[in-house]
């Protein structure tokens, strides 16, 4: 049956409304140290408070499944976090159309939620053997209470007690349809000098010509690797069309570098040394803390082929009882020989993890005695691939060539996004989500 709001759930949306577009209109107008303050929101992965950690927004996460879900399928998304305060908090979401930029829409709630903009998180576990006690919250959507009705970009904001204000973090997820299709091959470079070092994406969008009458202005694609979103390849521009088909074949823009395997470790059993820890141990208030193995420097190493899951992570224990209740936290040391230390920027541990950001908590310190950039990391056990990546002043993306080399033979996953926009509307549709594999098409 149609959801129609009542006059207090129209007051409530357009209170929604206003909020996020006053939110976004003030930092679209102060400076940039301003707008990443704690207090504003932020239409990206972010954390805003301290105590929740392990934040996942998966259709499956036992098998590392992105944010992606089908307009028309039963596709649900799942989403949990634990909250280390290990108390009981009144959760809540709401859902935020953003456009292909990952702005605010300009339309109404109603014109693209079926139900309630307020939708609680009830489902709430504590923790049971652990030595870092937490709760663990959950939900799935959509659901009975809430219901998409457009394709395209969408915010997940999490706050407490009723007060979009109060909000804890955000996550983004994509909705798509099947409108046109798409194409697409991943090779070594074509320019001769980025041959051996990164890898190429070209592709064809082919569309109905009584769907798409200016392709150039109406369409607006993404290339992503690896699900990353700060060196994601935006707004090309078709090279021919034809046919109602678009080629996108350059030899320079659509290409990234190619970079190496990820680095792992494995703490699903903190009772058990797994290859790559050193040591675990507990600390003095009882918390575990697992040393690693120090790393080394991999810029012009050459290419090593081991398989890993492309920087995401998964929650598991073998020490006994369910993933979600029974896997502790444990502080995660890192260390990275390095002598001497780098005046070209600061050094960050990277992964999904981080969102992959360069996130403060996984900033590293350089340690003179050791000669080497270590970080300290707390992080609930499981199977987690990272690397090391350097962040320049004023660069928008992250550099994992510095420590990591880079392989146009890696395996790395891409997918390509597929954004229309109609003439006349306001709404950035996500008419397709093609995902390849660079070893694997």
């Amino acid at each position: 049956m149609k959801f129609f709001p009542s006059l207090t759930m129209k007051f409530f949306i357009c209170t929604i409304v206003f909020v996020h577009l006053c939110v976004f209109t003030f930092a679209q107008n102060k400076d940039t140290t301003e707008y990443f303050s704690d207090k504003t929101l932020r239409y990206e992965d972010h954390e805003y408070v301290k105590n929740v950690k392990t934040i996942q927004l998966s259709t499956d996460p036992a098998i590392l499944a992105p944010a992606f879900i089908n307009l028309t399928s039963d596709n649900k998304l799942y989403l949990s976090f634990d909250d280390l305060d290990g108390d009981v908090k009144v959760y809540s979401f709401t859902l935020i159309h953003c456009n292909a930029k990952w702005e605010p829409s300009n339309i109404l709630v109603s014109e693209y939620l079926d139900g309630f903009a307020e939708n609680p998180i009830s489902d709430y576990r504590f923790s049971r053997t652990t030595l870092q006690r937490y709760t663990h919250y959950s939900i799935n959507f959509p659901n009975d209470g809430v219901k998409l009705t457009k394709s395209g970009n969408y915010l997940l904001e999490v706050y407490t007690d009723n007060d979009p204000v109060n909000v804890v973090f955000t996550r983004r997820f994509l909705v798509y349809e099947n409108k046109v299709s798409v194409d697409a091959t991943v090779h070594a470079a074509t320019i001769v000098e980025n041959r051996n070092f990164k890898q190429e994406v070209d592709f064809n969008i082919n569309y109905n010509s009584t769907e798409i009458t200016n392709p150039f202005s109406e369409i607006y694609p993404v290339i992503m690797q690896n699900y990353r979103w700060d060196n994601a390849i935006v707004g090309l521009q078709p090279q021919f069309v034809k046919d109602q088909q678009l080629t996108y074949d350059y030899d320079d823009v659509n290409v990234f570098r190619g970079g190496s395997e990820f680095r792992w470790f494995d703490t699903r059993s903190l009772r058990y040394q797994s290859d790559r820890i050193q040591s675990i141990e507990k600390d003095s208030n009882s918390i575990y803390n697992v040393y690693l193995l120090p790393d080394e420097k991999r810029t012009y190493k050459r290419y090593v082929g081991t398989n890993d899951i492309n920087g995401k992570f998964l929650i598991k224990t073998t020490d006994g009882g369910t993933d979600d209740v029974d896997a502790d936290y444990a502080w995660i040391h890192f260390f990275l020989p390095w002598d001497p230390p780098t005046s070209e920027g600061t050094m960050y541990v990277f992964g999904a993890f981080s969102n992959f950001q360069c996130h403060t908590d996984c900033k590293m310190k350089y340690n003179y005695a050791l000669k080497g950039y270590e970080a300290s990391i707390f992080l609930k056990q499981g199977y987690y691939n990272y690397e090391y990546v350097l962040q320049r002043d004023n660069d928008k993306s992250a550099d994992d060539f510095f420590a990591e080399g880079m392989h146009q033979e890696t395996e790395n996953d891409y997918a390509i996004l597929v954004y229309f926009r109609r003439q006349g509307s306001w709404v950035d549709e996500l008419v397709c989500v093609r995902r390849i594999n660079s070893k694997v098409q």
